[in-house]
């Protein structure tokens, strides 16, 4: 009996097998995509020792692709079927317009564009993972490259706050809240279709400023994406709201103090500032639609998921 039985798994386990060279082929494919994310972490983490013509970075990765090919090589005949059993699923997303491979090629895409620019990648794989509402339609729609996007975006600069001066080290801040002002004057709430969670690209929602609170939220990360702010979308449970990262404590008493005595003197009068501080002591600030001022109050202070770009 038991006898049958384990030659019933290895002719079973025969048949599942892809024939060489492919099998090696998968696993070398499988191998680069995972060993690009863990290479930027490293990296990242890792003290830089300067050599010549990077050697340093070059013997890093060959020997991160060494250690993963030995690990898949191991663990062949699982992984192999785990593909097998993804891919027939991206295949029926893709034609039921669900997640499928272009979804997937996005994602990976946005990943590595975020990781290689953030000095902490692994939260951004982190953030990838945590659960949040409609996460790919919501990274699709932050069209932080679209032309419309960055030309609305370069115009609130232009129009808001472009002759502060002494505040070099903020400029970048100061013209993420020059967009906020914009958007913020201009947008008007207008609910989704009843009993469906529409999500509107930003460059849709510049033709009329209108939409819930996700339209909101996408169309202000895109824009202070657009010009080297650090948005991140809180998911709070019935609400998504943006912030902005704006830095340490030493941070905040300056962007405190731009905000109180320069930029939004009257909004912020008698007001406080609120923002939340992350793991890593990072500070980012409340940008809802219902603020007047950057660092305006909370509609709700939980946080069920975040999503950095």
């Amino acid at each position: 009996m038991v006898k049958s039985t384990i030659q019933s798994i290895q002719k079973l386990k025969q048949k599942l097998q892809i024939r060489k060279p492919w099998d090696n082929v998968i696993i070398f494919a499988l191998n680069v995509l995972i060993a690009i994310p863990v290479f930027i972490i490293l990296h990242q983490n890792l003290v830089d020792p300067n050599w010549y013509f990077q050697l340093d970075q070059i013997l890093l990765f060959i020997a991160i692709l060494v250690v993963i090919q030995l690990v898949l090589r191991l663990m062949r005949t699982v992984i192999i079927i785990c593909i097998g059993l993804y891919l027939i699923a991206l295949l029926y997303g893709s034609f039921s317009g669900k997640y499928g491979f272009k979804s997937v090629i996005e994602d990976y895409q946005y990943m590595i564009y975020s990781m290689s620019d953030s000095p902490n990648p692994q939260d951004i794989i982190i953030s990838k993972l945590l659960p949040f509402p409609n996460k790919s339609k919501i990274i699709n729609a932050v069209e932080f490259e679209n032309p419309r996007v960055r030309d609305f975006a370069l115009m609130a600069t232009t129009k808001d706050f472009k002759n502060i001066r002494g505040f070099s080290n903020y400029r970048t801040t100061i013209q993420c809240f020059a967009v906020f002002k914009e958007i913020n004057a201009r947008w008007n709430y207008v609910s989704d279709p009843k009993g469906k969670d529409y999500i509107a690209k930003a460059s849709e929602s510049l033709r009329y400023f209108s939409g819930d609170c996700d339209d909101h939220s996408i169309l202000m990360a895109a824009c202070i994406k657009s010009i080297g702010g650090t948005p991140r979308l809180i998911h709070t449970g019935g609400h998504i709201y943006p912030e902005i990262l704006i830095g340490n404590k030493n941070d905040l008493e300056t962007v405190n103090f731009l905000i109180k005595k320069i930029l939004f003197p009257q909004e912020s009068k008698g007001n406080r500032i609120h923002y939340h501080i992350d793991e890593r002591g990072q500070i980012w600030l409340n940008l809802d639609y219902t603020a007047t001022y950057p660092g305006g109050p909370f509609m709700s202070e939980e946080i069920l998921g975040a999503l950095t770009f």
